[in-house]
């Protein structure tokens, strides 16, 4: 099959490799769409710790069961796993060993793995995968609307993590993909309003299109003194986890969604916290909350196809890293199936 293998950081090619075959309770799966998210560019550029090389990245996808190996298990939604099945492939790679997979919090597993992170993944015509992580999918949903299944199921436990009460006033900071579905599901969550910052004025336009009461290049130019009761980062970057921090609402919750660099250091006002009762919390990647997302972007609680904006074949990834570094998308993907245009 051909695959993008990550040779070694900065390295990166689509090369013939051979074909996976599925072991006992595992099923391969012809990859049909695959997402690159920040996790992928951490991986080509060597800034992920966990990840060995070579590798084949990519752990946002949705295709169709072609093999199974032995022993033939029940799917996580409850349906039987079967060759045809078109499903979306919860990546987390949980040892089940461990002290927090012992107390059901496997995303924060000792030993935590994650399909494309640490074994290959699906940027590749076909992927083995654990036959147990397989959901299948409602019949109307397409492959690219499946492989936005794993981003969502990060957002859904993000809002497991935070409060929730009706008439909540939110703020998000970054309107790529993961603050593009926060805004929805904070809609979904009976918001009483949903406010957004990022620099990028088509993000922004996007934002507003898809229900955000607010989307501006900075808190200052919105009208709430008072702060807002739920704050989510999704950027990463520094200056808007420091801006976050400062505008949650006393007694309010701030949440650090956004993946920033693991040296990153933010500079906070421990007495703010302490005096406003500010509480913080983080977002650690999927936990219990796949099949949720499947039935959500089932349901069209999700607008996918207008989070979704680019398709590159394999032999385009080049391109599509651009494209992505370059801000000019939101969800980009990947359909290795598919010549070079």
């Amino acid at each position: 099959m051909r695959a993008l293998l990550v040779e070694k950081p900065g390295q990166f090619s689509v090369n013939t490799v051979p074909d996976p075959a599925p072991g006992t309770g595992e099923a391969v799966i012809r990859v049909d769409a695959v997402g690159i998210c920040g996790t992928d560019i951490h991986i080509v550029e060597g800034e992920f710790p966990p990840t060995p090389y070579p590798i084949i990245p990519g752990h946002e996808f949705a295709g169709e069961v072609v093999a199974l190996g032995p022993q033939p298990v029940i799917a996580k939604n409850g349906s039987g796993v079967r060759v045809g099945d078109r499903v979306a492939v919860d990546p987390s790679l949980f040892c089940g060993r461990c002290h927090y997979c012992a107390i059901g919090r496997g995303n924060l597993c000792e030993n935590w793995g994650a399909i494309g992170d640490t074994v290959d993944g699906a940027m590749a015509e076909f992927v083995k995968v654990p036959a147990a992580n397989c959901y299948r999918l409602p019949a109307h949903l397409s492959a690219a609307q499946g492989a936005l299944v794993e981003p969502l199921s990060c957002a859904v436990h993000g809002f497991d993590v935070l409060p929730r009460q009706l008439g909540t006033h939110y703020l998000i900071y970054g309107a790529g993909t993961m603050g593009l579905l926060m805004l929805q599901l904070a809609i979904a969550a009976g918001a009483a309003s949903v406010s957004m910052v990022d620099a990028n004025p088509d993000r922004l336009a996007m934002a507003r299109t898809l229900g955000a009461d607010a989307a501006t290049s900075s808190a200052d130019e919105m009208d709430r003194p008072q702060g807002w009761e739920i704050v989510i980062e999704c950027s990463g970057a520094v200056g808007a986890i420091e801006d976050g921090l400062s505008r949650v609402r006393r007694g309010g919750t701030y949440q650090q969604f956004g993946v920033a660099a693991a040296t990153a250091r933010a500079a906070i006002s421990p007495f703010r916290i302490y005096n406003d009762e500010i509480t913080i919390v983080g977002s650690m990647a999927v936990l219990h909350s796949f099949g949720r997302a499947v039935d959500l972007m089932g349901e069209g609680v999700i607008d996918a196809d207008t989070v979704i904006t680019h398709d590159f074949a394999l032999d385009e990834f080049g391109d599509a890293l651009r494209t992505f570094r370059a801000g000019t998308g939101r969800k980009i993907q990947l359909h290795p199936r598919r010549a070079a245009r």
